[in-house]
């Protein structure tokens, strides 16, 4: 059984680290703050070097490595965030770095892993092609296995942001962590708790993961680690389909409750987080405002919410920008039927104007479709201020005559 790190280890990892790392920001965030009812703070790991928390974990472990060691080089496995992290410390440290990432890695990701000296071998659908990749190169060759998540220097090294969020705000009542192996979460919980214990109060730590690749609640159900099958979610950054085993018995000890989030709460929270906080972050770093936003964690006092990392590709911003407002009820698409005669589409357009909503795009059709000779189908995405307003713009256009038929995001 793995003993769990002391405060006294958390705190002299954190000395290492001081020259490597960035001590990153806590700040007020007001409108998750209002969705939760207590005050909420964002602790702002999108701004740490290499655009994670993973350098963390990263340098900590090479750091504890041997000259014969470092000697051999090392490896890793990682959707990107890990490999970053793992690339900039080996360039640090001087040693060779092989990564293996998947093939659909985002490509700011894989250009900045090889941008920091590491050589890269791109394979597999899913970090789980990699990751078994990487282990037969590290045995093939000798290199140093860094495993992205479990391994006590990892939990060590990730805990130095606990201690981070302890020392900045004092009397936090609860912290809430993104999970996908576990090591942040563990080690967050790990070294807060024991911060906690010794300024005489205690901190809840809740865990958060997308439930496309949830296998945190099962593992625990069974009281070990336990693989499921995932599905494809846009938080890659905690597509895990297991639980470290290292991690897993912190976790079983220290955090107090996990709960899951859909796609759709976690692009309605990107969106929140770029309009409101004016923040920039990746689907994975979002899963804790997530669920304030889809009210699965209830205030508890003032509350942490760590952003783990902001490494998101522009193109897949752009489409979960869209997706996030679809699901806010802000952007919608439908299909209408119309006679086919002059002045359709002008009155259709006259209707929306007058209730305030945007046309964004617009598709008008005679062909296919089922239809008949004297009818055309008119497709308008529009953009609208909410679910109330969108549900007025469709009332609108049915009190005139038109049928218009929500088409699924």
């Amino acid at each position: 059984m793995t003993a769990v790190p002391s405060l006294a280890e958390f705190t002299a990892a954190a000395e290492s680290l001081a020259g490597v790392i960035s001590h990153t920001p806590t700040l007020l965030t007001r409108a998750v703050s209002e969705a939760l009812g207590s005050p909420v703070l964002l602790k702002m790991e999108n701004l740490q070097r290499t655009g994670s928390f993973k350098i963390r974990g990263a340098t900590y472990r090479l750091a504890q490595l041997t000259a014969e060691e470092r000697s051999r080089g090392v490896v890793a496995a990682s959707a990107g965030n890990h490999a970053q992290g793992v690339a900039l410390a080996a360039q640090a440290f001087g040693i060779p770095a092989t990564i293996f990432m998947p093939l659909g890695v985002p490509v700011p990701k894989l250009l900045a892993t090889r941008g920091y000296g590491a050589e890269v071998v791109l394979e597999g659908d899913t970090v789980a092609t990699p990751l078994r990749l990487a282990a037969e190169f590290a045995e093939r060759t000798g290199a140093v296995l860094i495993h992205p998540f479990d391994h006590r220097d990892i939990v060590i090294g990730q805990g130095t942001l606990g201690l981070e969020v302890f020392q900045d705000v004092p009397d936090v009542d609860t912290i809430i962590v993104g999970i996908g192996g576990g090591g942040l979460i563990a080690g967050v919980a790990a070294a807060v708790k024991a911060a906690a214990a010794a300024a005489g109060r205690s901190v809840r730590i809740i865990g958060v993961q997308a439930e496309n690749a949830a296998a945190m609640l099962p593992s625990l159900a069974a009281g070990h680690p336990v693989e499921i099958q995932t599905q494809p979610t846009i938080a890659d950054g905690i597509l895990v389909a297991q639980p470290g085993a290292v991690p897993f018995e912190i976790i079983q000890d220290l955090v107090d409750e996990v709960v899951t989030v859909s796609d759709d709460d976690i692009a309605r929270a990107l969106l929140v987080l770029l309009e409101q906080a004016k923040v920039v972050v990746e689907p994975a770093g979002a899963v804790g405002v997530a669920a304030i936003l889809a009210g699965k964690v209830h205030g508890t006092g003032k509350t942490v919410s760590i952003l783990s990392g902001g490494n998101i590709d522009p193109l897949l911003l752009q489409r979960v920008m869209s997706h996030g407002l679809a699901a806010a009820g802000r952007y919608v698409t439908v299909r209408i039927p119309l006679p086919d005669r002059p002045g359709q589409l002008a009155r259709v357009s006259e209707l929306l104007a007058q209730v305030g909503a945007n046309v964004m795009e617009v598709l008008h059709t005679r062909h296919g479709q089922g239809l008949q000779i004297s009818e055309v189908v008119l497709q308008m995405s529009i953009e609208t201020r909410g679910t109330e307003h969108t549900g007025l713009t469709l009332d609108t256009l049915r009190a005139a005559g038109f049928e218009p038929v929500v088409i699924a995001d």
